[in-house]
């Protein structure tokens, strides 16, 4: 059960690996692109139909019929890797029960976005976790655990890819212990639970107002998805993926209020933090595609006038 890129390297280990993949159970299909007008498919059903595994999916799971055809499957156990919330007659229906993968090293990070939060926070390292679902979100006891290093440079987008392929592996060793009977089942200790909740847009919006090693933390989080944003001199809504750290330059810097921004107008952009600059590099203006900062100013100069 999965629906994105990220799922995608956890059935394609298991199929390798020769496991009779009975189905694959995915999001329904979507109209997109310009007006909306391709179909779009999942990356998991992508993969299944190449593979010929049968797909099943279902809007809602409680359906009637789509818990009679899964019945009918007679799976000895079910993976989730990045899907839904299962209601109890779906993930308490095979004899092994339901596993799932989750991008942190619970009980850290619980919720919709542990990637994210994780960077956010300025961890120095991640992981997955494979645990047994029950009722509640992201509480089942633990079943392999597998750490990964966050870089300085790692955002979202480079760890989510690293981990997508670390899961892959920890997936696999949980359904072969599982299969084996070898599989032993570890209990989390609330007392190191954290929370990690769906990020919506307005969640999304610079706070100037911190050490700027904090707001670098904030934009590659962020990055490149949902993308943290700033309005640039109260009137351009800008997205931010790529910034870094700068010192004062020269004594006068010590006089910029914070969130005021400082130019030359050709090569950098820097806005002050409560501690320090930070100088984006890789930037999207509204109605545009990204560029790097040098793009934008010379494309702008009549926007800096107000600074000279």
């Amino acid at each position: 059960m999965g629906t994105p890129e990220f799922a995608v390297p956890s059935l394609d280990i298991l199929y390798r690996n020769g496991f009779n993949i009975v189905s694959v159970i995915t999001s329904t299909d979507k109209m997109g692109g310009r007006g909306k007008k391709i179909l779009l498919e999942s990356a998991v059903k992508k993969y299944a139909i190449s593979k010929k595994i049968p797909v099943l999916q279902p809007k809602n799971l409680k359906n009637s019929a789509f818990v009679e055809s899964l019945k009918k499957l007679k799976a000895d156990i079910q993976v989730v890797v990045a899907f839904r919330m299962l209601p109890e007659i779906v993930w308490n229906m095979p004899k092994h029960g339901t596993i799932n993968l989750h991008g942190s090293l619970l009980p850290k990070y619980r919720g919709a976005a542990p990637i994210n939060w994780s960077l956010i926070a300025g961890d120095k390292e991640t992981g997955v976790t494979s645990f047994k679902l029950k009722h509640e979100i992201d509480t089942g006891n633990i079943i392999h655990q597998q750490k990964i290093q966050i870089h300085a440079n790692d955002n979202a987008g480079s760890l989510h890819d690293k981990m997508m392929h670390l899961g892959a592996i920890t997936v696999l060793e949980t359904i072969q212990d599982i299969s084996a009977g070898t599989v032993h089942y570890l209990e989390q200790m609330e007392e190191n639970v954290s929370k990690a909740p769906k990020i919506h847009h307005k969640d999304c919006e610079i706070d100037f107002h911190q050490p700027a090693n904090k707001v670098r933390n904030f934009i590659r989080g962020m990055s490149p998805y949902p993308a943290a944003w700033f309005i640039l001199l109260g009137e351009l809504k800008m997205k931010v993926f790529d910034v870094e750290v700068s010192k004062p330059m020269e004594e006068n810097d010590n006089k910029i209020e914070i969130g005021q921004v400082s130019t030359d107008g050709k090569k950098y952009l820097r806005i002050k933090c409560q501690e320090d600059f930070i100088t984006l590099k890789l930037i999207q203006p509204e109605g545009k595609k990204k560029m790097d900062i040098k793009s934008f100013l010379n494309g702008n100069a009549s926007l800096f006038k107000t600074l000279e």
